[in-house]
């Protein structure tokens, strides 16, 4: 893999404010103090464009071009950052450490990411579907190249938090909840002793919980709640994240009715007796 001086690098970005995938890859760019063109897509329909589609054909954000060469999935882009701009290191040196990096990004993209989207699309994204004629928003939903997406998303539109797959999305995060708390008992950050890609993949998962009014899933772990709070402040974190979000981003989180939480914590209890 060659490595390349910042000054040289041609870096375009291909994303959405509130997108939990270009969420972490904004925050590993601004880690490493690294700037790219961006490209916003509003995810109403551009991200299904033949032109997008030509850069990632799952139609998804984010995708960074680089110089001229699309790279796609965000735990990939991760990687990909660290080995082409390589200070300051995302990964550690350790090879546990480096493997417990990948785990967190293996379990977030092939469990959390989707129960993220269940969650979201059957609390705050809901009610706008709703509003709309039920033709229109299956329509919009069926476009998605990733056909699988749109069997939860039709679930949870039509039953919210009585669909048939929230109770596992919930599982699966407190799956992630349960790997951090252990890692969080021994060590300041989930990979050892220094911020990580491990944070730059689990942190818009946090966030995205707590603008659901979910954050009592962590209410029994205090390290996770400091850790949070040490992450809500990190310069990167708000630059990438907290400093992007306008009104407009913030309005789906707003006001949630009816409030999620005791539904939740209702299915919790059901899943452990």
């Amino acid at each position: 893999m060659r490595r390349q001086r910042e000054e040289d690098a041609v870096l375009e970005l291909y994303h959405n404010i509130n997108s939990v995938c270009a969420q972490k890859v904004r925050i590993a760019l601004a880690e490493k103090g690294q700037p790219a063109q961006e490209h916003l897509l509003t995810l109403r329909g551009d991200q299904n464009e033949p032109a997008y589609l030509k850069l990632n054909p799952n139609g998804v954000v984010p995708t960074l071009v680089h110089d001229g060469t699309p790279i796609v999935e965000s735990s990939l882009i991760l990687y990909y950052l660290d080995e082409t701009f390589p200070s300051p290191p995302l990964m550690p040196t350790d090879p546990p450490a480096r493997f417990q990096v990948r785990m967190y990004n293996k379990l977030i993209d092939e469990y959390v990411h989707n129960s993220c989207t269940i969650l979201t699309f059957a609390t705050a994204f809901r009610p706008n579907f709703l509003k709309l004629p039920r033709e229109v928003w299956l329509a919009e939903i069926n476009k998605a190249p990733l056909k699988r997406r749109t069997v939860y998303k039709r679930s949870v539109i039509e039953h919210g938090l009585d669909s048939e797959f929230v109770a596992d999305a919930l599982a699966q995060h407190q799956k992630l909840l349960s790997w951090m708390a252990h890692a969080l008992a021994r060590a300041p950050y989930l990979a050892g002793e220094s911020f990580s890609n491990a944070e730059c993949a689990v942190i818009p998962y946090i966030l995205r919980l707590e603008l659901l009014r979910l954050e009592a899933l962590w209410a029994e772990h205090p390290a996770i709640a400091d850790w949070w709070a040490r992450m809500r402040a990190r310069p990167s974190v708000k630059a990438a994240i907290f400093d992007r979000m306008t009104e407009k981003e913030w309005a789906p989180f707003k006001g949630l009715e009816p409030d999620p939480w005791p539904k939740v914590e209702e299915l919790l209890q059901r899943g452990s007796s």
